[in-house]
């Protein structure tokens, strides 16, 4: 039976957990993330989940402690955000390799300097290279989804890789919504227990791992990490069409289309934002402008072939950011330029939203409107927008 509770973003991350039976969990404070690891400890000390919770002494720790268990075949599950991000990358870039599906949801918040507890991408979007599938949700009940989802996908013999959902700081993780838990029983059907094929730490038959390696390997080791990433495209529409059939809640994999097919000016969003802009099309349709809207969900593997579908039928593209790559532009703009090299036709970058200030109606409006223009035209005024920052004329 179906448990429908009005539940913070951290809650139902931690919830995806529970009902994940996850077996390890690792756990380190950091603001705003604390309170999934917290509503972890709670289910276990009730007697509601049965899994190992080890509190570490940073995120560092945490990180290499999901390593090593994962590593002994068990499912994990850890949770960070911003500097506890950055503080455990050196070994963000071990699990891929090692072929380790950790699950680790991440609460997107501004990284120092100056020093911010608010929503900005700029903490994951450093990660993006180092072998984790990433997918950026809209609601709490995508991030309760999207755990459950993404331990099928990571654990699949074909992918093998770790995955990180990202939701925005407060925003989701402190904000109240109606999400609907599926009963346990429903989520064994879907998720059965994880048995690892490539458990390395097993006394009874060790196996060397992490171990050094020469120049004539770790080139191959790449290579088939670049392979398991692209193997988990298919995965992730044959999870996500499963899911839907089961629960009813269709993701439309790795994009979600919002009045595209006659769209001139096409907008790709990130996050929370795309409900706002959701809205935004609806009021603009009633006024005849032919706009429409791209939910840009999985950032690796990135949807290149699907973004290319949908630019076809556009005159002109843009690509919301809520972080900054400096001198180019933002990371989700350089990706879908990149996607959409050699169709000729304008790609915006719009930067809003840095270090968590709101991005308001009239500012996703104003996307639109530089993007209808740029198709109007032919070609875009700037090819990067600074949207709501004092001193800079958008």
């Amino acid at each position: 039976m179906t448990d429908k509770r009005l539940v913070s973003g951290n809650y139902a991350a931690a919830f995806g957990a529970l009902r994940a039976k996850a077996e390890f969990i690792a756990a380190f404070p950091i603001t705003p993330q604390t309170f999934i690891v917290e509503h972890i400890s709670e289910f276990i000390n009730n007697g509601e989940m049965d899994a190992e919770f080890m509190r570490v002494e940073s995120e560092h720790s945490a990180i290499s402690a999901c390593v090593s268990a994962e590593a002994t075949g068990v499912r994990t599950f850890t949770a960070t955000a911003s500097q506890g991000l950055a503080l455990m990358h050196e070994i963000l870039a071990i699990p891929a390799p090692l072929r380790l599906p950790i699950v680790m949801p991440v609460v997107n918040r501004t990284v120092a300097a100056p020093i911010g507890i608010w929503a900005e991408y700029n903490d994951v979007m450093p990660q993006r290279d180092l072998g984790w599938m990433m997918m950026f949700v809209e609601d709490n009940q995508e991030v309760f989804d999207m755990i459950i989802q993404g331990y099928k996908i990571a654990e699949d013999k074909r992918v093998l890789l770790p995955f990180m959902p990202n939701l925005d700081a407060f925003i989701l993780s402190h904000t109240y919504e109606p999400v609907e838990f599926p009963a346990q029983e429903e989520i064994d059907e879907f998720l059965p227990p994880y048995k690892a094929e490539h458990a390395h730490l097993w006394p009874d038959d060790p196996m060397a791992i992490g171990v050094f390696s020469p120049p004539e390997y770790i080139q191959e080791f790449r290579y088939q990490t670049e392979q398991a990433m692209e193997n988990a495209r298919k995965v992730i529409k044959e999870v996500n069409g499963e899911f839907a059939r089961k629960f009813g809640r269709d993701y439309h994999g790795f994009v979600e289309e919002f009045m595209t097919d006659d769209a001139e000016a096409v907008l790709i969003t990130l996050g929370t934002v795309t409900s706002t802009a959701r809205k935004v099309v609806m009021d603009m349709r009633k006024e005849g402008k032919k706009v429409g809207l791209v939910k840009l969900r999985f950032f690796r593997p990135f949807p290149r072939d699907e973004l290319r579908k949908i630019a076809e039928k556009a005159e002109a593209v843009g690509v919301y950011d809520k972080s900054i790559s400096y001198s180019v532009g933002g990371p989700a703009f350089i990706e879908v330029r990149n996607a959409l090299y050699g169709m000729e036709k304008p790609v915006i970058g719009y930067l809003a939203g840095l270090g968590g200030r709101d991005v308001r109606y009239d500012d996703v409006k104003l996307m639109f409107e530089k993007t209808l223009k740029a198709a109007k035209k032919g070609k875009a005024d700037k090819e990067v927008v600074w949207i709501g920052t004092r001193g800079v004329e958008p």
